[in-house]
């Protein structure tokens, strides 16, 4: 975490959490979500063809997706986060709450460059790969999945059934922190 990070965290330790502003898509890229884009609907199935209003704008500026690459982290709860200063925003997830990049020597780094070593590898009932790290879980990017076939044919991996829908709950992580924040309804 950056130090400019923990400073500010000290001096203003109650911000009020964000949730719905930001998203992580299934290739990695951070989108920005205003009131219209989250009213519009959720950031997870803008990203597997419903309302595209949804989705937001991509980031692009190197900097702030780098700044927020090395403050993204995960709380007690299985909700990810970027930590923006004092305040946490909580990331509406497309799919894992990691991408992975394989390289041609087979190591891999998640979306945010950091490197891991690879624990495990899954594939889900429509052939998306998964790799399972210290970090926690995340999917192959889809321009990497050459090299990552590459890896399953010379043993590196060996991939295990995953379905879909057990995904984030057998890997403790919360596909939509704000869902997760809104109450039930009686």
């Amino acid at each position: 975490m950056d130090d400019i990070v923990i400073a500010a965290m000290a001096k203003w330790p109650r911000v009020p959490h964000c949730y719905g502003w930001l998203g992580l898509d299934t290739r990695g890229n951070w989108y920005m979500r205003d009131d219209a884009c989250q009213a519009a609907g959720s950031f997870a199935n803008a990203c597997t063809g419903g309302d595209a209003k949804a989705k937001g704008s991509r980031l692009q500026h190197e900097k702030l997706v780098d700044f927020i690459g090395r403050n993204y982290s995960c709380d007690e709860t299985g909700q990810w986060y970027f930590q923006n200063g004092p305040q946490r925003v909580f990331v509406e997830l497309a799919c894992t709450p990691l991408v992975w990049r394989v390289q041609a020597d087979f190591s891999v780094q998640d979306h945010t460059g950091q490197p891991a070593v690879v624990l495990a590898c899954y594939c889900d009932e429509q052939g998306r790969l998964y790799l399972q790290a210290e970090r926690g879980i995340g999917l192959v990017h889809s321009m990497d999945m050459l090299q990552a076939a590459d890896a399953i044919e010379q043993g590196l991996w060996l991939p295990g059934a995953l379905g879909i829908a057990e995904i984030a709950q057998r890997f403790a992580f919360v596909q939509s922190p704000q869902q997760h924040q809104m109450p039930i309804k009686k």
